[in-house]
């Protein structure tokens, strides 16, 4: 079941991106007063991480409000980014995203889900508690302060 009545999911593609960059922007900026500096999901190339990573998003009457982006790691499948717009956040888009995520990862034999967030997204951190991630470690990654979740499938 949906939150929002005709949510609809599928892979992202690479005319999407401009798209994929605008939402993450949307869903970070809230962060930069916050953090210091844009957040690194900001930063990124959404065409070449389209390109490279298995990405998803969330549309809502035909507009993008809702992105994923997950990738197999060292530590397994590994979230890279959620971010939903600020118009729809907490209507479920997020939790949607997330069992898309907990999906792909099942259906490729892995047990669990990891992912990170920037130690002063406390919004962030609670979603993914109440999501049933734990948190397995905290280290800095490219100058971010960084607290790493993992979700058990079994």
């Amino acid at each position: 079941m949906r939150a929002i009545e005709g949510l609809q999911l599928r892979p992202a593609r690479v005319p999407d991106a401009p798209a994929v960059a605008s939402c993450v922007c949307e869903a970070h900026v809230q962060y930069i007063e916050r953090v210091g500096r844009q957040p690194q999901p900001m930063l990124e190339d959404y065409a070449a991480v389209i390109a490279a990573s298995q990405v998803g998003v969330a549309l809502h009457d035909d507009r993008l409000v809702g992105v994923i982006v997950m990738a197999i790691t060292g530590d397994g499948f590994y979230v890279d980014n959620v971010a939903v717009r600020p118009a729809v956040k907490g209507r479920g888009v997020g939790r949607c995203l997330l069992e898309v995520a907990e999906a792909e990862a099942r259906r490729l034999g892995h047990a669990s889900n990891c992912l990170a967030t920037h130690e002063l997204m406390h919004e962030n951190r609670a979603l993914y508690a109440r999501c049933g991630f734990v948190e397995v470690a905290r280290r800095v990654v490219n100058g971010f302060p960084r607290v790493f979740f993992r979700k058990s499938l079994a």
